[in-house]
């Protein structure tokens, strides 16, 4: 008899559901290069998005009658190279999302735990206060973090990750309650299995995939909530090469230089879409009533 053909492994099931949205395969591609720009970004910008070039003050980019290929995509009114600063840019956007989406899955998952271990009183407690949170409107309570804490990168990675936590607390809560119902957590709890054993190595694994969607999604909108509060000057300061604080830079110049607000606006659509669509791929291939058929 012909040998039964070896089932496929998990990698190659989750890559086959994966790709079958075309959409999320063309955002990881474009997702892969953002992170690449932002981790070679010394190799790859021709300058230091800090040097300023003062015989070349709001220089024209290239495609500009009067361009030069020193500078592809201009300077700005400093005299800085907005390639170099755009590529850099990257490295500080992503950090921004990456660090926010980490502590906030974290806190997230230890309050989310914490409110269907500890009694109605903790649970009552904390989702109280989540939902206090909720009451304001992101963007605002992260204004008044900020405006609290002063005006800093670190301040906006605190301020963002406070408005960001919410989501993984319920998200979690809800998924650990509808877990704490099966046959197999009841079968752990007769065998005697310990509350944080319980907790962290029966129930967190099964509440994951869900986890992980929200923290893709939540890179996005921490680097657009980051790149709001540098545009209100309340974000990284300068000179640090932040996407926001560049187009509060170039705001005034929207008439004259319009390309200095459009390409770091274009560098944030197009970091966002990306995570955005390589998510909702995550999505289809983690959920089984997601995907496509």
């Amino acid at each position: 008899m012909a040998e039964l053909a070896a089932p496929p492994s998990r990698f190659k099931a989750f890559w086959s559901a994966f790709a079958e949205n075309r959409g999320a395969v063309i955002g990881l591609v474009l997702l892969t290069l953002i992170v690449l720009m932002a981790i070679f970004a010394d190799l790859i910008a021709p300058h230091s998005p800090t040097e300023q070039f003062r015989e070349a003050v709001r220089a024209l980019p290239a495609w500009e009658d009067g361009g030069s290929n020193r500078f592809l995509l201009g300077t700005d009114a400093l005299g800085r190279d907005q390639l170099s600063r755009l590529i850099h840019g990257a490295r500080i956007s992503l950090f921004i999302g990456l660090s926010v989406m980490g502590v906030a899955l974290v806190v997230g998952v230890l309050l989310g735990l914490a409110c269907v271990s500890f009694g109605n009183a903790v649970d009552v407690l904390i989702t109280r206060c989540m939902d206090l949170i909720m009451a304001v409107p992101g963007l605002v309570l992260a204004i008044l973090v900020v405006a609290v804490l002063g005006p800093s990168l670190t301040n906006t990675i605190v301020a963002v990750t406070l408005v960001s936590l919410p989501r993984y607390v319920r998200l979690l809560r809800a998924s650990a309650q509808a877990e704490l119902g099966k046959d197999y957590v009841t079968a752990a709890r007769v065998a005697g299995v310990r509350k944080w054993r319980l907790m962290f190595v029966t129930v967190l694994p099964n509440c994951l995939s869900p986890l992980i969607v929200q923290a893709a999604l939540g890179v996005s909108d921490a680097i657009l909530e980051a790149a709001a509060l540098g545009f209100l000057g309340l974000g990284a300061q300068p000179p640090t090469a932040e996407w926001g604080t560049m187009l509060a830079d170039a705001r005034e110049f929207i008439r004259s230089n319009p390309w200095q607000v459009t390409l770091p606006g274009l560098a944030i659509l197009f970091t966002v879409v990306a995570i955005n669509l390589t998510g909702d791929g995550l999505r289809d291939a983690l959920d089984p009533k997601m995907r496509r058929t």
